[in-house]
């Protein structure tokens, strides 16, 4: 038999706000156990909440993001259950009405465009945390994550495959990074995935009996166990067995899904609206205020680069994966430009290709280095691509000095202990007036040099004439090295091949 998996996501946003949902105490990450949760944290008596207008605000900018409808009217309800790290018994949450309903996003799966619809966005606060590892024996609480605020993010089940909830997954991770609603550091915590897993027959629209998968804080981690646990349950169905609906933890170690309780319902928890919280009302005023306050969302601004800035869909689409990359880009494009030219006038393809290739390459190389924590500044990039397109240097030694600068940023960062943006305008034509890097532009300069390699190198002429193409290569390479890199190519093919031909 042929089987169709079914896949919901739950993704819990932790939000930027510098104090909890329903406290003042800080949402910093690596204090102490215990020194961020104040009384209202610890559920003493007599303490109210009172709500984080904050992440109120950052609600509704993922609602307007994502085309969703922004409730004017939202109710927090207890979710009653116990736990050792939930100090009052019940967390607050929302669930007959929450903030944002509806809304899709639209991600890319390989070379094909998904349609994922959401169901709903609430507002919720974190439990504590319990820590099994350090206590011998025995369980520790650490109650500084109680209170901090939660979007949780729900989907239709519309995704087929793990790598449909893994595109999906990146999708949003990426989107509430853009919209400065979540760092998304997923070592932290700030940013894990919760994944609902079933399996039909090919074919049937009924829905199979679903698993919750808890607590996925990597990509890779998501792929594999959706992967395991569908293998696990055609297993179970094709031995004659059932699915139970149970929640299940992956443990990347063993590469495999185990039970951890069985999976509570709607009715398990007892909701009911929180008496201590009233009715959240969002004004027109406080709605117009998000969406001016909206930056441009990634489709518009991919969009925006191929008609502005004449590229290829493929290249718009990695510029626009990343805010920063997407900013970054837009410095180093308008820096590039020479005199006269404007954004619609000019070629912005060699900057793209800088920014998407070796720009990346450099932030790969650092682990842990911030998305933010360019070496070099835009500016600087863009200045040497200037210098680049005009010919006063070639390509090559372009390259050679973006390593240079992206080099002295990291070692003054090394030394400062923060983020350098290393290399400034002056210093890019300073360094190529000095070191006499300005490239050979003079023709006869050029011709003489190619009547030398031609006469010194009479077998690769004669495979070239006898229809070798790499031997014409091998000849332009020792035009280049002969002038140290600093020929025109396009002066050295040129002369060459009419050399060759005569």
């Amino acid at each position: 038999m042929k089987w169709e998996v079914v896949i919901g996501l739950e993704t819990h946003a932790q939000l930027s706000t510098a104090s909890k949902i329903f406290s003042g105490a800080s949402t910093a990450f690596g204090a102490e156990p215990n020194t961020q949760a104040c009384a209202v944290d610890l559920a003493l008596p007599g303490v109210l909440p009172v709500l984080n207008k904050g992440a109120v605000e950052r609600a509704i900018r993922f609602g307007l993001a994502v085309g969703a409808k922004i409730n004017r009217r939202s109710i927090f309800a207890r979710k009653n259950y116990f736990y050792p790290d939930l100090p009052k018994g019940y967390q607050i949450s929302q669930y007959e009405l929450p903030i944002v309903e509806g809304g899709s996003m639209t991600v890319l799966v390989g070379d094909t465009e998904k349609t994922v619809r959401l169901t709903r966005a609430h507002l919720e606060e974190d439990a504590g945390k319990s820590l099994h590892e350090d206590h011998h024996g025995a369980t520790g609480i650490d109650l500084n994550r109680a209170g901090t605020p939660l979007l949780e993010i729900v989907t239709e089940p519309d995704m087929r495959s793990s790598a449909e909830a893994v595109a999906y997954a990146k999708a949003l991770h990426a989107l509430v990074r853009w919209i400065d609603i979540c760092d998304g550091n997923m070592q932290e915590g700030s940013f894990r995935c919760d994944a609902n897993v079933s399996v039909r027959p090919a074919g049937t629209d009924k829905l199979g009996t679903r698993c919750e998968i808890k607590n996925l804080n990597s990509f890779r981690f998501l792929e594999k166990a959706i992967e395991y646990e569908v293998r696990r349950q055609i297993e179970v169905i094709e031995d004659g067995g059932k699915i139970v609906q149970e929640t299940r933890l992956y443990d990347p170690d063993k590469d495999e899904t185990r039970s951890m309780r069985s999976k509570e319902d709607a009715h398990d928890y007892r909701y009911f609206p929180d008496p201590d919280l009233l009715p959240l009302e969002i004004s027109e005023k406080l709605l117009t205020e998000v969406e001016e306050n909206l930056p441009e969302l990634p489709q518009q601004k991919k969009k925006r680069f191929v008609e502005n800035y004449r590229l290829s869909l493929t290249e718009a689409r990695l510029l626009t994966s990343s805010y920063n990359i997407a900013g970054y880009f837009e410095g180093v494009a308008k820096t590039s430009l020479m005199d006269g030219e404007s954004l619609g006038s000019a070629d912005f393809k060699l900057c793209a290709s800088w920014v998407i290739n070796d720009i990346a390459a450099k932030m790969n190389e650092e682990e842990n280095l911030p998305p933010w924590a360019f070496r070099v500044s835009s500016e600087t990039v863009g200045h040497i691509i200037r210098r680049v397109r005009e010919g006063i240097i070639n390509a090559k030694t372009g390259k050679e000095l973006l390593v240079r600068f992206w080099d002295e940023g990291q070692r003054k960062s090394a030394q400062s202990g923060g983020y350098i943006h290393g290399g400034y305008l002056q210093q890019v034509d300073e360094l190529i007036r000095d070191e006499g890097l300005s490239q050979v532009s003079d023709g006869s300069a050029i011709e003489k040099i190619v009547d030398d390699v031609i006469q010194a190198n009479a077998q690769q002429v004669a495979d070239f004439r006898a229809g070798k193409e790499k031997a014409f290569n091998s000849l332009v390479g020792q035009v280049m090295k002969a002038t140290k890199g600093k020929a025109n190519p396009q002066q050295v093919n040129d002369i060459l091949k009419r050399k060759l031909a005569e």
